[in-house]
């Protein structure tokens, strides 16, 4: 197994920590809706990484969005996602293995866009702020 590296922004690691030592008893939002902790290998490090996510789903499937507040380059997971696809994600405490893919037809992405702002509105406004266009991903059980 490789070495667990921490995310460097403080209150990210402090959010896996504690959704993670407690099992999903706690740590299980970000802005006051449910989210998700998606591990992956880190591109560059082959490092585990750790990422809390709005949780969007649809059926048994994640719809996992890099939006990074809108800044304008993607989030650093997205380029491991990109790498190896292979992730695990904790949903409360049910963690299983998972396999990403980004979605590129227009017209799945447009129907998973909309059931990822129906989840977490925000995402909207971060699309408006950034030229990049926001990828979207879909996680599937293995």
């Amino acid at each position: 197994m490789s070495e667990y590296i921490a995310n460097p922004i403080d209150w990210v690691a402090n959010q896996v920590e504690l959704y993670e030592s407690s099992n999903g008893a706690e740590g299980t939002t970000l802005f006051d809706l449910p989210c998700i902790i998606v591990t992956n290998k880190g591109n560059k490090t082959g490092a585990v990484r750790k990422t809390p996510l709005m949780r969007v789903v649809d059926g048994d499937n994640y719809v996992l969005v890099a939006s990074w507040g809108g800044a304008p380059k993607h989030p650093v997971w997205y380029y491991n996602l990109k790498s190896d696809p292979s992730v695990e994600i904790r949903d409360i405490d049910k963690v299983q293995p998972m396999s990403v893919h980004e979605v590129t037809d227009p017209v799945e992405k447009a129907r998973l866009w909309k059931i990822a702002v129906a989840a977490y509105p925000p995402y909207e406004e971060y699309q408006e702020k950034t030229s990049r266009v926001i990828p979207v991903f879909v996680a599937v059980p293995v």
